[in-house]
This record gives structure tokens, sequence and C-alpha cells, in this order.
């Protein structure tokens, strides 16, 4: 494999710039080169049951879990970092201008069903994915495409993306209507993997069909996804939530160790640690701090992630008035004792957020306006505002666990004490994560609430353009005289070619958005991990919650 840095120097101009930046039966098999096994099953505990498995369709990290075995994109994010490598792309470069793209791509690969991966495969996607219509045009069915590409071929809206041209079998040629500071790295998202265009055509992947607020898929999407990775989808059993993938033996690259890896859901951490303990998985998600030290007494490997993550609370500004008034968004972030959430609700490792985005982005800046924990302060700004009795809707989540937020009613309940003491009353809301609760936040229905965000990859955009880059976002910031400014701000920032000029824009972002914006309050950043079993070998942990498991193996 051509070396990734290499790649990312000799993609310079623009790109250097942007993208670079079933029962653990552990069944042994022969013992591999270098010690460990292969062969054998491993079953790996997840927090959630995947929706489906095409991944172009998906937004649930269970579906991307799944997806990022069977399917492989151009680029790749290299093991244990934010930073994009080559996959079925070789090497790219682009114009000066940062808007035409040319990908070299890898001989000799094939799809799942036998059909050859070359730059026509490249271009049948692109064009699948920007000629989506009816069902297809749904923010919950195509949500990734618009909130990183925007329209359709059909014009209605604005698309980031122009055309796919496949010059050669091995070069395909992207265009896009405007520079950004995320391509090429935004291909490395599940989403927008590359997908077998014979099983797409043969089992009608794109025919999605609405009823009333859900939707239904077609057979590719639940039955056949098609992809050049190391695993090959096997079967799915949706009464336990549980998929089965089996190793691709035709696979271009270093097979994988495992013959079989399952993914079971068991969505209580409870549960999970349990399954764990009485040998039923060989691994889960998101092990509780509070469990971290007496898993590893217990001769259990906890595998921590880098913090690349935000836990907010969002600060809606539809519903309220008196919410658009910055001196009360200023009084809520003076209220809340960050230092001790963390300290207390946190793992070891985890900080108090102070923009909004961790400190290992492009942009981050100390220099930003400190809200420190002072309730007299607060007080005093909610007098200055005449909201001395200020009641706001507080939403919180149940039945989830983030990787920012691994318990959320004990996190809510710090929160909530904190907003109680400098007068400001509280109607509680909680509903389940996947139950109404994301749909009445996106919704503005929720005045102020929890929530965070994973990094996809390492750009500020993809932090604070996915907060704040659409007016119409579940903060409201539209409501207020400043959202569409904002908007503008990031738009720009994202837009600029030269790299450094765009750092100093999203330093200056980061000022006005802590001094004079204050759409939310940023709490924390946490390291998430995974718990493994002694004898698992081979899992590398991703910031990105990214973990591939092709190089696993069972001592």
């Amino acid at each position: 494999m051509v070396n990734p840095r290499t790649v990312r120097l000799a993609a310079l101009g623009f790109a250097a710039a942007v993208a670079l930046t079933a029962c653990a039966e552990s069944q042994r098999g022969s013992e591999e080169e270098g010690g460990g096994q292969t062969g054998g099953t491993m079953t790996f505990a997840t927090e959630g049951a995947p929706k489906l498995f095409d991944p172009f369709f998906a937004t649930d990290g269970a579906t991307f879990r799944t997806s990022q075995q069977i399917f492989e994109g151009l680029i790749e994010f290299k093991p244990g970092t934010a930073d994009p490598e080559p996959a079925l792309a070789t090497k790219w470069d682009s114009s000066e201008d940062g808007m035409t793209w040319n990908f070299e791509l890898r001989e000799g690969v094939k799809f799942h069903d036998g059909t050859d991966f070359n730059a026509e495969a490249v271009c049948a996607n692109w064009d699948r994915w920007y000629g989506q219509t009816g069902a297809g045009q749904s923010p919950a069915v195509t949500g990734y495409w618009q909130d990183n590409f925007g329209g359709f071929s059909d014009g209605k809206t604005p698309s980031l993306f122009e055309s796919c041209t496949a010059e050669s079998p091995t070069k395909a040629v992207v265009k896009l209507t405007r520079a950004t500071s995320k391509f090429p790295a935004i291909l490395g998202l599940p989403s927008f993997a590359m997908q077998s265009p014979a099983a797409l055509e043969k089992y009608k992947a794109d025919e999605v069909v609405q009823q009333g607020d859900s939707f239904v898929y077609p057979e590719y999407a639940t039955q056949h996804p098609t992809g050049t990775g190391p695993f090959t989808f096997s079967k799915y059993d949706e009464a336990n939530g549980t998929v089965e993938l089996v190793r691709n033996e035709e696979y271009w690259g270093d097979k994988a160790k495992l013959d079989k890896l399952v993914l079971r859901a068991i969505p209580d951490e409870t549960a999970r640690k349990q399954a764990l303990q009485s040998g039923d998985v060989d691994g889960y998600d998101l092990p509780s701090p509070a469990d971290w030290q007496q898993l590893k007494d217990d001769g259990y490997q906890l595998l921590i992630r880098p913090a690349f993550n935000v836990f907010y609370v969002g600060i809606g500004q539809k519903n309220v008035p008196a919410l658009r008034d910055l001196k009360v968004r200023q009084a809520i972030a003076h209220a809340i004792d960050r230092e001790a959430l963390v300290k207390q609700q946190l793992p070891e490792g985890a900080k108090v957020a102070e923009n909004f985005y961790p400190d290992t982005v492009d942009g981050w800046t100390d220099d930003v306006e400190k809200y420190n924990y002072d309730p007299d302060k607060a007080k005093q700004l909610l007098a200055d505002a005449g909201q001395s009795n200020l009641t706001v809707n507080f939403y919180w989540p149940t039945e989830v666990t983030r990787p920012y937020m691994p318990n959320p009613q004990d996190m809510f309940g710090l929160i909530r004490g904190n907003l109680e003491a400098v007068g400001i009353k509280l109607n509680v809301v909680s509903k389940p994560w996947n139950g109404g609760y994301l749909e009445d936040v996106d919704q503005g229905k929720a005045d102020l609430f929890l929530l965070g965000w994973n990094g996809d990859y390492n750009t500020p955009d993809n932090f604070i353009g996915n907060f704040f880059s659409d007016p119409n976002n579940r903060f409201g910031t539209g409501n207020s005289p400043w959202g569409k400014t904002l908007a503008q701000e990031i738009q720009d920032a994202d837009s600029e070619p030269d790299a450094e000029k765009r750092k100093g824009m999203y330093e200056e972002l980061n000022k006005k958005l802590k001094a004079e914006y204050l759409p939310a309050v940023p709490i924390s950043h946490s390291p998430p991990a995974l718990v493994v079993a002694e004898n698992v070998k081979g899992l590398v942990p991703s910031p990105l919650t990214d973990e591939r498991f092709d190089t696993v193996s069972l001592g």
C-alpha cells in the first residue's frame, strides 16, 4: 500500500491543505505467523441494532459499524486516527482551485458478487447518490449526502457535486461546484463507500417507499449489501439484532483472520457487561466509566479511544424569545459546573470543552470567551435581562449511551441542579433516543437539550458546519438575527482553499461562537472505550468509533 503521508503530500496544492491535515465460541484455528490465531468466531456486543445495511441510506452507528466491515471507500481512515489514507483509490490530486479531483484506482479489486471495481463503478455510485428522487430525497433517508453535498440532479437545491467521469478503468475524475475543506476526507465516511452497481440494480436498491413517517427499504438494503471489504454479509436475525459476517476469501488485500464476525445488539450497558463476564460475547462497546477499573482488574482489555467528540447543552431559539437574549444564554453557561461534571461523570482523560471541537482540529483556539462556573454572575445576568423567573423545557434522552454522553441521566441531573440553583424553572421532558427524543429536538421542540457529536473526519466543518451551516437547525439559529450570518461565515471558511487563511477564519469563528452567538454551551470532550476479552488481539480503537475487525484474531 502507498504510504498515506506520501499520498497526502503528493496530493498537494489544495489536497494536502484540506484533506490531510452468536456465542463467543472462540473456535481456535491455526497459529498465525507472528502470534495469535487465524480462524474462529468473534462475537461483539453493540449498543444497538442496525436499521439496514445500505450505508448510503444510514444515519445510525450500528449500521455503520456493520457496513464498515463489508464496504470500502476510495479513502479510509488510518487505524487509530482521523487521518485519511488510500483505500480503493491509491492516490489523488486536485486542480489549484480545488474543484477538480483525479483519483487513481486500485487494480484487481472485485465486489463480493464477482463484478469488477473500476472507474465506471465509481461514477455509477456518484450518479446514484446525486440522482435520488422521491423518498430518496428525504433527509431521513439520505441525510449524510444532504448534510455534506446538498441537493440532487433535479436542481431544486444547490449541490457541491457536479460530475464524475471515468477517464480510464483506473482513473475517475470528480468535479465539484466549489472548493471545500472537507474533500476528499469526506469520502472516508461509510455513507460514501463503493457498492456494486450490478447488485444495486439487481436488488432495486433505490426503491425506497415512504409510509407515513417511516420508510420501507428494498431487498438490497436488508439482505444483499455488496461491497469490496474483508467480510461479506451472511445473515441477519432481526428478532435479536444479530448480524453474521464471514471472511471474504477473495479479498484483494490481507484477508481477515476471523472466519466469522457476529455483531449482537445489547442496548443495556449492564447487560453487555454481563454477557462478557459470562462468556457469551468476546467484547462490547461503550463500557460505563464507572466499570473501567473493575473490568481491568478482572483481566479484560480496556481499549480507550482518543477523545474526538463534544458534549453540549443546546439552547433552542425557536419557542422562547428570552433565549434569543445573549445575556440569558451567558447566564446558562455560567450556571453549569462543567469541571464538576467532567470529574464526577466522565472517565479519566476527559476535558472541559472551550470550543465546539477538540484541540486536535484546525482552528481551535484558547483565545475564546470563558464561562467559568459562577452562579452569582448567572443570577445577575438573568436579572439584567429581566428573566429572573425564566421557565424552559429541558429535554434529556433515555435508552442510550453515546461516546460523549456515557450516562445521560446522571449528567442531566447535575446540570438540572445547576440551572435550578440560579432560579431557572425547568419543565423536564425525557424520551427514548430513538423513540421521539431526536425527532423532538430536530423539530425545535426542546428549549434546552443534551446532545453532542463524535467526529467523522478531521475538519472543523465536520463539527460546526454540521451544527450551524443551515439556519434551519435543531438550535433554531435562523430565529436569531445572526443565524444567517453565522451560516455564511461557516461556508466562507469551508470554501477557502488556502490552509493558513482558512485556519485563521475558523479561529475567528470559534471566538464569535463563544462571545457573540453562543447557540449552545460546549461542556466536555470524553474518551470512550471498548472492552474485550484477554484472548482478543489486534483490535485498534478509533477516535471515529470506526473499528475494523479484519485485523482481529483470537489467542
